[in-house]
């Protein structure tokens, strides 16, 4: 390549993340302002002096119960998801048996099922249940919602794992769950990379089943708390903002650290040796 085409790519890769860097940058800088001094003065204006007041509000408001309350319907359902679609990807992927197929074609009719039609069966099956306007209510709905696409992408990726490894460790006396948890699984962190932050993503932000099956504010995700402080705050910019950039923030961090490994999940097995 060109030093003036390495130049152009370098120049629209500058655009680009100016394009999409500056939408954080402005709910950052509008968070740190005062309501008044987003009124008196231009919206893309730097505040005049940078207040943490706003932060401190939201916090106050119920923000670190809202924080505690994602972050366990969150980390168990992908502990859940990531565990149960390994197992059925394995399954479908090397194991020989007659309705493999079948039970393929099951999970990735899941994925056609529009969300909004199971609200009210969801409803009645968590209130039967007893867990309606419980956290632990929750999981069962998100994990049943994000395996299908969970075991549609590992079963892509362990399909292609050779079969020399698994009769290698036959031989060497091993049992399925032994090439399962030694072998399979350790081949296929890319993978489960990829799908742990897609579900993350999907789940951290997810609104309508919490809306349905939690009506008590001590148990509120994020999502629905933001909702409620939006309300709140409706007339004050600068603390919607701030509400907003404290509910992306854990996503963009946790992004940032596991960006390459997401890549890694995208990319493996598009190129064979």
């Amino acid at each position: 390549m060109s030093k003036s085409a390495k130049l152009i790519v370098v120049l629209l890769a500058g655009i680009w993340l100016l394009i999409t860097l500056y939408p954080f940058i402005f709910m950052l800088q509008t968070s740190m302002k005062t309501n008044m001094e987003y009124f008196t003065s231009s919206v893309w204006a730097f505040p005049e002096n940078i207040s943490l007041d706003n932060y401190l509000t939201a916090m106050n408001s119920g923000f670190i119960r809202f924080y505690l309350n994602s972050l366990f319907v969150t980390i168990s359902s992908l502990v859940i998801i990531i565990i149960s679609a390994s197992m059925a990807a394995y399954m479908i992927a090397k194991i020989d048996f007659k309705l493999s197929n079948s039970v393929f074609s099951f999970f990735l009719a899941g994925m056609m099922i529009p969300i909004h039609i199971t609200l009210i069966p969801v409803y009645k099956m968590t209130q039967t249940m007893g867990l309606y306007d419980k956290l632990t209510g929750l999981i069962g709905p998100y994990v049943a919602f994000s395996l299908p696409i969970s075991i549609f992408i590992l079963t892509g990726f362990i399909a292609e794992i050779p079969r020399e490894l698994e009769e290698a460790a036959y031989i060497d006396g091993a049992n399925i769950f032994q090439i399962f948890t030694k072998i399979i699984f350790p081949l296929i962190k890319p993978a489960v990379s990829t799908v742990a932050i897609y579900n993350l993503v999907l789940l951290w932000n997810e609104f309508i089943y919490a809306l349905v099956l939690i009506s008590n504010p001590d148990k509120w995700n994020l999502t629905l708390g933001l909702w409620n402080f939006q309300g709140q705050y409706g007339t004050n910019v600068p603390m919607v903002m701030t509400g907003v950039m404290l509910s992306v923030l854990p996503l963009l961090l946790f992004y940032i650290f596991l960006q390459e490994k997401v890549i890694k999940g995208m990319t493996a097995g598009a190129v064979k040796g």
